[in-house]
């Protein structure tokens, strides 16, 4: 069986891109940006103004003459004079000649003359915004591989970008497997249970920005395994399973994928919850993960290793994950690598503690919606309170 590293390596080299397409900037937000942006012009494109008050020529004069007003969007007006000013509203561009700016609440204003309040001591250059402080014109400003959150979209609308280069969002098809399984409003009988791992796989996706998924569901059949499967892959970038991919009589996954040409990468993981795991790649690039059919290994794997690789594929820099402390001791497993859910809080340092709280069962899924995710623990005996772990948010 490979290690936890050694599969995400694998599915990191076999895992490929989904490619760009450009949308309008109104469609982009939560997109992940595939080009470089850099400032159409200086920024400010100009001396800005900073609060709404008068205009100046520094000096000693402490009463003005109003001249007129210089409002943002109006053209820069001069202002040749000591003894007087232009009324001035913030982010209008400051009048040729001015070199300070006396907010409006430090004014006594007398019809057409205004006075300093008593006290009041103007410094050359206050409250103006010098052109090209934030930026230069041709500074780099966004990088490939960002997803493009509020303030990443108003750089590119105050850069002019009415339309924007972003990774593909892939068509990915989950499939469940298995005789047992009903749809959530469909009569259930005794012997049967309703299936819930493909909401679960499709609500971590969604999430993270994929939201072009589609359903199925297939019986415990060779045939009819190949031929759903065989369709999906001509219609899918990715595949996600879930069941029929362990060592049983009617686990017919594997086999299935062999039947289709899709090269097997990997099969068994040393882990617990998700050792069957099984990833490949169909005859087009498809990308198909095979996950175990138990509740909690399926979100686990879904989460540990789909999420992340379809991020890679889009080109997305930053990562989810970071590291917590256990505030209680986990047992570990001598031969496999252990993901744990658990529930995050904060000391009063404000350090991120992890509670464990671990399933009884890899189905037991009933609990996993109070906890927060999970913590990646290495193979050992024991890990004590403090130890750090990785967590993978749910």
């Amino acid at each position: 069986m490979l290690e936890v590293s050694e599969a995400v390596d694998l599915i990191e080299r076999h895992v490929g891109n989904f490619g760009t397409e450009n949308i309008p900037l109104v469609a982009a937000a939560g997109r992940i940006l595939r080009q470089a942006v850099d400032a159409e012009r200086a920024l400010p494109p100009y001396d800005r103004v900073m609060m709404d008050g008068i205009a100046v020529r520094h000096g000693e004069g402490r009463v003005f003459q109003v001249l007129g007003a210089q409002r943002a969007g109006m053209p820069a007006q001069r202002l040749d004079r000591d003894d007087a000013c232009l009324e001035v509203t913030t982010g209008a561009v400051l009048p040729e000649g001015a070199d300070a700016v006396i907010p409006v609440e430090r004014l006594i204003r007398n019809g057409d003359t205004v006075t300093l309040e008593d006290g009041y001591v103007m410094e050359a250059g206050q409250f103006i915004h010098r052109r090209g402080i934030d930026c230069q014109q041709g500074a780099r400003l966004l990088d490939p591989g960002l997803r493009l959150n509020a303030p990443a979209l108003a750089v590119l609308a105050g850069n002019g970008c009415a339309n924007v280069e972003v990774a593909k969002v892939p068509r990915i098809g989950i499939v469940s497997t298995g005789d047992e399984l009903v749809a959530v409003d469909a009569p259930v009988r005794e012997w049967e249970i309703r299936a819930s791992n493909d909401h679960a796989i499709a609500g971590a996706l969604r999430a993270r920005g994929f939201d072009d998924v589609s359903f199925d569901r297939i019986v415990d059949d060779l045939d009819a395994t190949v031929a759903t499967l065989g369709a999906l892959l001509d219609r899918c970038d990715v595949l996600v399973l879930s069941g029929g991919v362990s060592m049983g009589t009617f686990d017919y996954v594997p086999r299935a994928m062999e039947a289709l040409g899709v090269t097997r990468i990997f099969h068994k993981i040393a882990q617990r919850p998700g050792k069957p795991m099984w990833f490949g790649v169909g005859p087009r690039g498809q990308r198909v993960f095979a996950l175990p059919g138990n509740p909690v290994s399926a979100l686990t794997c879904c989460v540990r290793y789909v999420v992340p690789a379809l991020l890679s594929a889009q080109g997305l820099l930053a990562k989810e994950r970071f590291t917590v402390r256990l505030d209680a001791e986990v047992a570990l497993i001598p031969t496999l690598a252990r993901f744990v859910p658990v529930r995050v809080h904060h000391d009063q340092a404000g350090q991120a503690l992890a509670h464990p709280l671990p399933m009884p069962t890899s189905g037991d899924f009933n609990h996993l919606a109070t906890t927060h995710g999970f913590v990646e623990l290495p193979k050992g005996e024991r890990a004590p309170p403090g130890t750090h772990a990785v967590f993978h948010g749910w």
